[in-house]
């Protein structure tokens, strides 16, 4: 047997996810073909103007829009977020700070607080949770 190996490509939905942009944002021929794994590298070392500029303004996908939000995508959800939002749209959703977004920051800074109690509680037993090397 020989050992010849075809370039790994993926859709452009999984490259989209992996390059954090909303993929009906980017541009035609991102959507319409496959993206090979030399591709998206060359794309992540050295982002032309377009991913550039999805990245600085959008529209972003929900989870990099409940990233900057600071909450989950559940939580977006909750609060009626379904579709993806421009960096505009999210800076006024942290100035106005509607109730249903700070309720999410408080539930969101509780998981993260309980997961710290848990972690250290792990570590205090001896106990890595299967994480070697933490």
């Amino acid at each position: 047997m020989t050992s010849h190996q075809s370039a790994q490509t993926m859709k452009p939905a999984t490259a989209a996810k992996k390059l954090g942009v909303y993929l009906e944002a980017t541009p035609a021929e991102f959507q319409e073909g496959v993206v090979s794994r030399t591709e998206l590298n060359a794309l992540q070392a050295d982002p032309p103007e377009w991913l550039l500029e999805l990245r600085r303004n959008g529209p972003h996908p929900r989870p990099v829009v409940a990233a900057k939000l600071g909450i989950s995508i559940s939580g977006l959800a909750r609060g009626g977020i379904t579709d993806a939002l421009t960096t505009e749209q999210i800076d006024a959703l942290k100035r106005d700070l509607p109730e249903w977004l700070q309720k999410e920051r408080a539930t969101q800074a509780e998981v993260r607080k309980e997961a710290a109690r848990i972690k250290e509680r792990n570590v205090a037993r001896g106990d890595q949770g299967g994480q070697a090397g933490s």
